[in-house]
């Protein structure tokens, strides 16, 4: 894949998975820090240093949530050259620029198409990823090895654990900001709970890794299975809400869509406006999966069209800098991304998918372990005990 780093991290050892990381987005991993830096004190008041002070007391919160993550970020770390407490803060975020959350996301449209909305009888998934037009220069494609846990793919901003991805296991997880944070005290930080996510063997699992997460921002995952299942589920400090496919089709963007929390109901307005015209309109573009989308390439080229479109321009699906806009506050398609859980091929677009063309990433999602290689669960006899009578 040209334009995109590509990185293979492996083995049992996580701090030795994360210097791995480390060492190979070094330059992006310092790309990104010089940027937050800079970022975050625009958004919070904060200078870096005291971000940095500070960022260790997330430790006890993700210990709880997540043991063994940290090691990770240890690693990472250690490789790039930074401090722990820089790729911590790295990990974090989300959460930092919404606020100080020491006191107390950027806009995608993500999509799942089943079987029954295509021609073909695949399950995709895929989203645009939306952000700071500056943050392009940080991505990077992921591929970890570990013993005992799914392999994953998947593409993130340089020095995180996880964001945008799927897993051997057949399992994909797409992610949107919804930019409601009235949670009080520090939460797991999002990048977190997506990592645990894309761990997970199953959907039980992975619903399980962000029902249990204490959080203090909104955000929607939307969570796509090979075999044919799809949920998003609309997180927040306080209760959850959730949706299914409508037809074989799912479509969200930044903004309240099954539910409204009635911690903001008097006031709430969508934080990214263009949201309410972007969900339909992808809808109707990935419509035509089922009536022209005959082969895979039809399909493919179907939702490079849809992710492409300027309606609304710059402020569109396919978000182009807004020059109106303060320049650390100008978003764009930094990503659009395109995986097939039926054959396990992971596409990407470096950059703005109406100027660059979908590219297969090195791996194939299922050269990784599958739920047959699972630890310690053999796989379930067929019965129809419990289904009716």
């Amino acid at each position: 894949m040209t334009e995109l780093l590509t990185i293979d991290i492996s083995g049992a050892d996580a701090r030795e998975r994360g210097r791995q990381y480390g060492e190979a987005a070094r330059e992006q991993i310092a790309r990104s820090a010089a940027f937050y830096a800079e970022s975050v004190a625009r958004k919070t008041g904060l200078g870096w240093p005291d971000v940095l002070a500070r960022a260790p007391r997330w430790i006890p919160v993700i210990e709880d949530y997540a043991p063994g993550l940290l090691d990770e970020v240890r690693g990472i770390a250690d490789g790039s050259n930074r401090s722990f407490e820089e790729i911590l803060a790295l990990n974090s975020r989300g959460e930092l620029t919404r606020g100080n959350p020491f006191e107390d996301d950027e806009g995608c449209t993500s999509f799942a198409i089943l079987p029954e909305a295509n021609a073909v009888g695949h399950v995709w998934a895929g989203q645009n990823w939306d952000l700071w037009a500056a943050a392009a220069e940080t991505v990077v494609v992921l591929r970890i090895s570990q013993p005992g846990k799914p392999t994953i793919v998947c593409h993130l901003e340089a020095g995180q654990l996880g964001r945008h991805g799927a897993n051997s296991a057949g399992l994909a997880l797409n992610a949107n900001g919804l930019g409601a944070g009235f949670g009080q005290g520090l939460g797991v930080p999002g990048t977190f709970v997506r990592r645990k996510v894309l761990e997970s063997w199953d959907l039980h699992d992975a619903l399980q890794a962000v029902f249990d997460a204490r959080q203090s921002l909104s955000s929607n995952l939307l969570l796509t299975h090979r075999d044919g299942f799809a949920i998003d589920v609309e997180t927040t400090p306080g209760r959850h809400g959730w949706m299914y496919p409508t037809d074989g089709l799912l479509v969200h963007g930044n903004h309240f869509q099954a539910f409204v929390p009635p911690q903001i109901d008097d006031h709430y307005k969508p934080f990214s406006v263009d949201s309410l015209y972007r969900v339909p309109r992808v809808e109707a573009g990935l419509r035509q999966a089922r009536l022209a989308g005959t082969t895979e390439e039809a399909v493919n080229a179907i939702v490079q069209t849809t992710m492409s479109d300027h309606f609304g321009h710059p402020n569109a699906v396919c978000q182009h800098v807004d020059p109106r806009r303060h320049e650390l506050d100008r978003y764009a398609t930094i990503v659009s991304s395109l995986v097939d859980l039926t054959t396990g091929t992971y596409r990407l677009t470096p950059g703005l998918p109406c100027a660059n063309s979908y590219q297969q990433a090195p791996w194939n999602l299922y050269d990784g372990p599958g739920p047959d290689d699972r630890p310690d669960v053999s796989a379930p006899a067929l019965s129809l005990a419990g289904l009716g009578g």
